[in-house]
């Protein structure tokens, strides 16, 4: 398996977090899988990394930390998508990954 370069790492992320759903939510681990896959390796804070760098214009609120958590700087702008969008929240104001999780396909 042939490494990617950074820009073609950077495109597989953007076109995972394009494709989670209205309401639904991945991980930052479930698309560091997928991509890793093709990419040949990166895990979870190389996508932090690529969605802090590049992330704004995909629905990056779409993209929550394991426990279903966004980092503290994002929370306040994240909520108005998660309530327009209806997507399920704990009483934490986390997002309910029970039902609102969705796995990235495998890329090819």
């Amino acid at each position: 398996m042939t490494r990617l370069d950074h820009e073609e790492y950077v495109e597989l992320v953007l076109t995972c977090v394009e494709r989670v759903p209205r309401g639904r939510v991945t991980t930052y681990g479930a698309i560091a899988e997928v991509v890793g896959t093709v990419a040949g390796g990166g895990g979870p804070r190389l996508v932090g990394s690529v969605m802090a760098m590049h992330g704004g214009p995909v629905p990056w609120w779409r993209v929550v930390r394991a426990d279903g958590s966004l980092p503290p700087s994002h929370e306040v702008d994240a909520r108005p998508h998660y309530l327009d969008e209806g997507t399920p929240l704990r009483p934490s104001g986390n997002v309910d990954l029970k039902q609102a999780f969705w796995r990235p396909p495998a890329l090819g």
